[in-house]
């Protein structure tokens, strides 16, 4: 596996000289909303490649696709819960630096999103999503365990080894403080997502040997533990920190 960092420069977009292709993206302060033949317009003298990527989003219904793929996009989140009734596409621009050479890319990623009760009715839709499908979330609520448990069910369709595969856990029902707020006292937020790779599907079935804040909750590895149950700067057991050094 390549280190991360490796491949991009991480925090180019904090550097001057990337607001020029950062600006392409936004609309009145806010992030533009590209439809599937629109791209980012640059000046004729700058030339910059666009790598593409199809990104579906496989989970229970409820678990929050539609709200990601909104979040990924910098779009309106949606307020109020409804079933996808087909396939959504949803297209993000992102432009990053390369570490080797300084060459800039845009990434489009062109999220899939399809509703649960619809792939079970039509059964064209998942092969349509299959196809050419570079990567897939798996997404499952923290608050709601039988999303966890069918995780085995959507990873079994998956089984082409070069597509990417990274499991997302949504709504997050833990507290967290930042250190700079435990320290003053203020106002702490809720920490809607955390996310890891899937090697493979044995990494679902152990149970979490740490004891969250609340419940005892899932681990991803045999005796490991698991991000649902750390909170800033303490490890689930109580003791040392988290993330190790």
């Amino acid at each position: 596996m390549i280190p991360p960092g490796s491949v991009i420069i991480a925090d180019w977009h904090l550097c001057k000289e990337s607001k020029e292709f950062f600006q392409k993206i936004l609309h009145k302060k806010g992030r533009k909303k590209f439809g599937l033949l629109e791209s980012p317009v640059m000046p004729p003298h700058v030339s910059v490649e666009t790598v593409h990527y199809k990104v579906f989003l496989s989970g229970k219904s409820g678990v929050g696709k539609t709200t990601l793929a909104a979040r990924l996009a910098g779009l309106n989140l949606p307020s109020v819960h409804h079933e996808t009734t087909g396939i959504e596409t949803t297209v993000v621009y992102w432009p990053v630096r390369l570490r080797d050479g300084g060459r800039v890319l845009f990434f489009r990623l062109q999220l899939w999103d399809c509703g649960e009760n619809a792939l079970r009715r039509f059964d064209h839709l998942l092969p349509s999503c299959r196809e050419q499908a570079d990567a897939v979330l798996f997404l499952f609520s923290f608050i709601d365990r039988t999303s966890f448990d069918d995780l085995s069910n959507q990873t079994a369709k998956w089984s082409d080894p070069s597509v990417v595969k990274v499991v997302i856990g949504t709504k997050y029902p833990f507290l967290i403080r930042p250190e700079h707020e435990v320290r003053s006292g203020h106002v702490s937020f809720w920490r809607p997502y955390c996310f890891f790779f899937l090697n493979n599907a044995s990494d679902l079935t152990f149970s979490c040997t740490a004891t969250c804040q609340k419940e005892t909750s899932r681990s991803f590895r045999k005796g490991g533990t698991c991000r649902c149950c750390v909170r800033v700067g303490r490890s689930p057991t109580g003791s040392g920190t988290w993330p190790p050094s």
